[in-house]
């Protein structure tokens, strides 16, 4: 019954994650003659594939706090490749993410499709580089969101945030609103830090995501923090937002 469940659930994600941005780019052109812009129009799109992800893994997700509204530039601590489906059925926002994701087979172009920032953690220039990108999407209206601990954790601590990620905002003086997320299992299934988080690369994605499909059901509490936080000291800034988010998950 299981695996039943997991294949089927995987089908319907597939159909969903492909047929969105063909669905961005044909509906385009038709949503004009509505006056809908081609960003809102990403917008709308993105937003129903991660509601609809979130709906096909069956994440019973609470939501604690009030979300920002766009423009924003908010940070979170980072567990699973689920954290974008929940903050994103939640917030009007694109993401940071690492390069080379760019560059994966069809899943690359996916999320290019969905406005993602792209930014070379192993090349230091390339963080300016980012950075302005992030302002200037900030500067047309949009929500930016960036996992400033670089990589997925196993839920149970929050890693250093990288202050390098956030030397642009410490420039430019922003605000920075922040948000936590945790995962639970059911009592009887495995704990969220070994099926829900993908900290481990024994297995790949597909394998980690048929695996997750198979839960009948798992738990997600999203906690948006009451005010942003700002420190032209960039080094300030990562440690007073990691503290907050600690602080919201109870944890060091």
């Amino acid at each position: 019954m299981r695996t039943i469940r997991a294949t089927i659930r995987f089908a319907i994600f597939i159909i969903i994650t492909f047929g969105s941005p063909i669905l961005r780019f044909v509906g385009q052109p038709v949503v004009r003659l509505f006056g809908i812009t081609p960003r809102r129009w990403r917008e709308m799109i993105f937003k129903k594939w991660a509601q609809g992800f979130v709906r096909i893994a069956n994440l019973k997700l609470v939501i604690q706090g009030e979300p920002p509204q766009p423009p924003f530039l908010l940070v979170s601590n980072h567990v699973s490749y689920m954290d974008i489906a929940a903050l994103r059925s939640q917030l009007e926002c694109v993401f940071v993410a690492k390069a080379d994701i760019a560059e994966w087979f069809l899943a690359g172009s996916i999320v290019r499709a969905f406005g993602t920032i792209f930014i070379n953690r192993e090349n230091r220039r390339d963080i300016p580089r980012a950075g302005a990108e992030v302002i200037r999407a900030i500067e047309r209206g949009e929500g930016v969101v960036i996992f400033a601990e670089g990589t997925t954790g196993n839920g149970i601590e929050v890693l250093p945030f990288k202050s390098s990620f956030l030397e642009f905002a410490a420039a430019a003086n922003v605000p920075v609103y922040y948000a936590s997320i945790r995962y639970q299992t059911p009592e009887d299934e495995e704990p969220a830090s070994e099926v829900v988080c993908w900290w481990r690369m024994e297995s790949g994605f597909g394998e980690h995501l048929f695996n997750l499909f198979k839960l009948p059901e798992f738990y997600g509490t999203l906690t948006f923090g009451a005010e942003p936080i700002q420190s032209r000291d960039r080094k300030k800034l990562a440690n007073d937002l990691r503290e907050a988010v600690s602080e919201q998950l109870d944890v060091q």
